[in-house]
């Protein structure tokens, strides 16, 4: 099966409603620094398609429940830089499309824009994730992805063709994104729901954490180790987690934007994910 419950490792800590979750591709060439889906697909930063993917994937949805939610996607971004010649995940739009399928979009990319006279069309949300919009730091960390600029503006050009539009702000790294939080709200303040995530490192984002930010690492490393274990991951300790979360939720809802958390033990409303969004 293509389409599978969304399940994200059993985390104690996930509030998120039920959905399906769909990946067109197999890895990301995004190549994150704190990327974790290394921890569990081989070779994670090269991208591979799926053998028969779009016959099969049509199979699937004749049988869905037309009220289910498919999102796109949490293991490799919709919109890696083949897409721009393969096109694959607008195919599988369009199939969307075919059979009325409600879609939750989540990218790191700006590739989406060449498809917003589909997602118009479609019972859908579009969202991207916005680590900084500091180009510098964004670049350190997500070295293959489209600028936040150019996410941000294809994001906008989405919201005005009549698309509903939400956030990441993710991961919130102390010292070093939480520093540039109130710039890369400004930036998304039409969106209608931002979600927040601190940093959380496993045994391979750490190595590259380490290795790309050495400096920061030594500030940040201490800090972790004093912190919980949950699901895997090393977390920031409460007494560090809770008071950005709330000062994040505390900045996104002054600006009348709803506000979402993501495995935290911390509230969400009205979703964790933006998925109330999705008509």
């Amino acid at each position: 099966m293509y389409i599978r419950p969304f399940d994200p490792w059993k985390s104690p800590l996930c509030t998120c409603p039920f959905k399906y979750t769909l990946n067109p591709y197999t890895g990301c060439d995004h190549a994150c620094v704190y990327c974790y889906i290394t921890s569990y697909i081989p070779n994670a930063f090269r991208v591979r398609t799926k053998e028969g993917l779009l016959p099969k994937l049509e199979k699937e949805l004749r049988k869905l429940d037309k009220n289910a939610i498919v999102a796109l996607s949490y293991s490799s971004d919709p919109y890696p830089t083949v897409e721009r010649e393969l096109g694959i995940t607008k195919k599988v739009l369009e199939l969307f499309r075919r059979y009325n399928v409600r879609c939750l979009l989540l990218t790191k990319s700006n590739i989406f824009e060449r498809d917003i006279d589909i997602l118009s069309e479609l019972r859908c949300a579009v969202g991207v994730t916005v680590t900084t919009v500091d180009e510098k730091k964004a670049k350190l960390l997500e070295p293959n992805a489209p600028s936040p600029k150019r996410r941000v503006k294809a994001l906008k050009k989405a919201k005005d063709a009549g698309i509903p539009v939400y956030a990441r702000i993710d991961p919130i790294i102390p010292y070093y994104t939480w520093k540039d939080f109130d710039e890369t709200l400004d930036a998304l303040s039409f969106v209608s729901h931002i979600t927040v995530s601190t940093l959380k490192l496993r045994p391979d984002s750490k190595k590259r954490m380490f290795a790309k930010f050495p400096g920061l690492m030594e500030k940040l490393w201490p800090l972790y180790e004093r912190g919980e274990r949950i699901g895997g991951y090393y977390y920031l300790p409460k007494d560090i987690r809770m008071p950005i979360l709330r000062e994040a939720e505390k900045k996104i809802t002054e600006k009348g934007i709803t506000f979402g958390s993501c495995r935290e033990g911390y509230r969400s409303f009205p979703t964790c994910d933006g998925s109330h969004l999705v008509p």
